[in-house]
């Protein structure tokens, strides 16, 4: 078969979201799936539209419109902070978007004017994480200009935690979004549809508190496709972790020594790598590098050790498992890894469904 080569396990995605659907609608959450880190991949929306998602979210108008256009039948999020630039494509392809800026949701409106249609808006306010989302105290100003536009609807709040600064979603943190957004109901006199709590790191959180107070969405994505949450990286009980392996051809097997010899310079990317001296080694070529995936986020299933890679080249030490040249090394991935062998043209998907 092809290689470098990313097994997709449809039937193990397929359990972990009903799982975990059930599991955050015991305390009446529901999930919306972000797709962002599998790239949208057409096969894997269908799988989660089939196990009852009804909300795709991604953080590329491009992979939402990959979803509508390959007909999935689910409705639209955008998750990345909107561009100025993509209003229109927004309007046209996502049925609501997290937004933080005033000047972008004024262009929302004009687009969804000129389309006739109505473009649902959730805020996003910050609560310490410091990468997107409004100061709290700004929270009323931008409500107030929101409202006096045609063409948008303030359906929610939202905030992100645990993804720039690693800040934890804590009760504090979730108890303070719901008093946001009573405030702006009661001042405004409305009903927000989304109080959208965060992400897959909400997990602790909602593991422990007794009351989820008004947050009723979270947006749930490495759970999903990893098994684990992404606090302290633990698996999460009765959830797959093996949805998706990574296969690499051995193309050369050598006993070398392990410290490279001669005048020594930088690299191929610009380092100077440094060797432990183990004597003479079993060195193995797998035919895949940088271009492929992030090597450093693959935990191979064989007791080898990963000594580097290049851009198109890892190389291992063997240890003595016996194998030869044309052998496929499997490895599973963590979520970096799993995100850049989606994003590579040069890795190939192939797909089984386990029951």
């Amino acid at each position: 078969m092809a290689n470098p080569r990313l097994e997709i396990d449809l039937g193990k995605i397929a359990s972990n979201v009903r799982i975990l659907s059930k599991f955050y609608k015991s305390k009446g959450i529901d999930i919306c799936v972000v797709t962002k880190v599998v790239c949208a991949n057409l096969e894997i929306a269908k799988t989660l539209v089939e196990s009852g998602v009804t909300l795709l979210a991604d953080s590329k108008i491009v992979n939402l419109k990959k979803m509508s256009e390959g007909r999935i039948n689910a409705q639209f999020l955008l998750i990345g902070t909107p561009k100025l630039s993509e209003a229109s494509e927004i309007v046209k392809y996502a049925t609501i978007s997290l937004n933080s800026e005033m000047e972008v949701i004024r262009r929302l409106s004009h687009f969804a004017l000129k389309m006739k249609k109505v473009h649902q808006v959730i805020l996003m306010v910050e609560l310490g994480d410091l990468r997107e989302g409004i100061l709290p105290e700004d929270i009323e100003k931008i409500v107030k200009q929101i409202l006096l536009l045609k063409g948008v609807k303030l359906v929610g709040l939202g905030t992100n935690l645990a993804c720039f600064g690693g800040i934890k979603p804590t009760e504090e943190k979730m108890n303070k979004l719901g008093h946001i957004a009573e405030v702006i109901e009661k001042k405004f006199d409305l009903k927000l549809k989304f109080i959208s709590g965060g992400n897959s790191a909400n997990y602790e959180w909602f593991s422990t508190t007794t009351d989820v107070g008004r947050i009723n969405q979270l947006r749930i994505g490495e759970s999903i496709f990893l098994g684990c949450e992404p606090i302290h990286r633990k698996p999460i009980l009765k959830l797959s972790s093996t949805a998706f392996t990574f296969l690499g051809e051995l193309t050369e097997i050598k006993v070398k020594p392990s410290m490279p010899y001669g005048q020594k310079g930088e690299n191929a990317f610009g380092h100077y790598p440094v060797f432990k001296d183990q004597g003479m080694m079993e060195r193995g070529i797998a035919g895949f590098g940088l271009q492929d995936v992030a090597v450093s986020g693959l935990t191979p299933h064989l007791k080898i050790d990963v000594l580097g890679e290049g851009s198109d080249h890892t190389l291992f030490n063997l240890k003595g498992n016996n194998l030869k040249v044309g052998d496929e090394l499997k490895f599973n991935l963590n979520y970096e890894a799993l995100l850049s062998a989606m994003t590579s043209p040069y890795v190939h998907k192939t797909y089984n469904f386990t029951k």
